[in-house]
């Protein structure tokens, strides 16, 4: 048995560590805007699970709150609220600030892609008179996960003629869903023998879509109907598919999560919980000294590539743009708008679970409750790929978030040689602004299902607000 001197400091501690909650300190008043919060952000990842719906959805609240298209506006003033588009699945909102842009905008940014699988260009066969379409994943999955699980169909089909058709299957509860077979417990002896990451193949991630017919078919009847379907659905033929960009998804609204329905539980969290917060705090943003600037872009999960990833030339050219607007543009003014931001690289941590305490180091890790999760450098072994934030914009972050009685920890990415993530944060860093990550942990990140804290939700956005507010 512990001696009573043991039992003592143990007690201690345990009281210490019940303080880091943040349900603890909340009113009835504030538990109440927990669970709004909350509330809005679960209808947000439920409608939202691709990154035009994300587009979309953002830009249809933005301008219930008087937003305007940044090109649609011949002249910026300070107060204006802007938004500008790229390419249907980035965005970039703007409270312009009383100070000269040259000063430096207040940042955060945040990626509303997530891991999915993506229907091929040339999907739809069959075999064995069933229906399938094949699919390449998308992002870090651990593709056992995503079998045997009810998917839905989101995205677009672009014809020939301009026109885009949207696609949704399988969230109505009146339509059907889709979804990839595995193997019976029964004949998988070999099959539980493998690797995780052989157990199943990428190539076979195959996704049942139909097994009836088309009567008087020549050929691959069952393929025709499916085809049939969805011609008179959307008015699209197979060959459209070569210009079509589907994902699919899990299917089904988020949920809250726990007996005390303490957390949510959602498709996407990784990381739309960071983007829909950080909107929600420039929403909230009512007068600003510096302008404040929400960017949400694609391609974060596959090296934030291409023209929607953050590497691309887009948010420079929109800060271009908005100095002209606003009638005072140069190159050099450009270059010391980006040098004298100050950025939160808003995005999802890992959370400790006591499922699995060996890949977490217990005094840097985050926790579900503790409030907003700051990662000074992020990477892998060794910091390889990391930014690496300096101590002294951590320092004004922290006088920030204390003035506002904002709960916050800081945690790193698992233990050191375990593994590690990236982020946007070194790609905003180049401009030698300062940026540092930030955001809600999670369980079960990549998974089809992730899960977080509501507390951690309510208190990153109020971390957000309070970063546009001081800093």
């Amino acid at each position: 048995m512990a001696d009573s001197k043991t039992k003592k400091t143990t007690k201690k501690n345990d009281k210490k560590d019940e303080k880091k909650l943040a349900w603890l300190k909340y009113s009835a008043k504030q538990l109440a805007e927990v669970e709004k919060l909350s509330d809005e952000y679960i209808d947000f990842i439920s409608d939202c699970k691709t990154e035009r719906e994300c587009v979309d959805g953002i830009i249809a609240e933005a301008k219930k709150l008087g937003y305007k298209d940044l090109y649609s506006v011949k002249k910026v003033k300070a107060g204006d609220k802007l938004y500008a588009v790229n390419k249907g699945k980035a965005l970039v909102l703007f409270v312009v600030g009383s100070e000269p842009l040259e000063k430096g905008m207040k940042i955060l940014g945040a990626h509303i892609d997530s891991p999915r699988l993506d229907i091929k260009q040339n999907p739809l066969y069959e075999d064995t008179d069933l229906a399938l379409m094949e699919t390449h994943y998308y992002g870090g999955i651990k593709k056992y996960q995503w079998v045997a699980n009810p998917m839905a169909i989101h995205g677009v089909i672009c014809k020939k003629d301009g026109t885009t058709v949207k696609v949704v299957i399988g969230e109505d509860p009146k339509d059907p869903v889709v979804g990839i077979s595995d193997l019976l417990i029964h004949l998988a002896q070999d099959q539980m023998d493998k690797k995780a990451s052989k157990v199943v193949e990428g190539e076979d991630l195959n996704v049942l879509v139909g097994s009836i017919p088309l009567k008087d078919a020549e050929k691959e009847a069952v393929k025709s109907n499916v085809m049939k379907i969805i011609a008179d659905r959307y008015k699209v033929t197979e060959e459209d598919f070569l210009s079509a960009e589907l994902e699919v998804v899990p299917t089904g609204r988020a949920r809250s999560y726990g007996i005390d329905a303490s957390m949510v539980m959602g498709y996407g969290q990784d990381d739309r919980i960071c983007a829909f917060t950080s909107a929600k705090a420039l929403f909230n943003c009512q007068k600003i000294d510096r302008t404040a600037a929400c960017i949400l872009v694609d391609k974060e999960e596959i090296g934030s590539v291409g023209a929607t990833g953050m590497t691309s030339v887009f948010f420079e050219n929109i800060v271009a743009e908005l100095m002209d607007k606003m009638g005072d543009y140069s190159e050099l003014k450009v270059r010391r708008a980006l040098q004298n931001s100050h950025m939160l690289s808003s995005d999802v941590n890992a959370a400790f679970d006591p499922n699995y305490p060996s890949v977490m180091e217990k005094k840097n890790c985050a926790y579900l409750g503790r409030g907003m999760a700051f990662s000074k450098f992020t990477g892998s072994r060794g910091k390889s790929g990391s930014n690496d934030a300096n101590p002294e914009f951590i320092a004004k972050l922290r006088a920030a978030l204390d003035k506002h009685n904002v709960y916050y920890q800081m945690a790193e990415l698992g233990k050191v040689d375990q593994g590690g993530g990236g982020t946007i944060a070194y790609i905003m860093a180049k401009y030698n602004m300062e940026v540092i990550d930030s955001g809600v942990a999670l369980h079960n990140m990549h998974a089809p299902w992730e899960v977080a804290s509501k507390a951690d939700i309510y208190e990153t956005e109020k971390g957000y607000e309070a970063f546009l507010a001081e800093i």
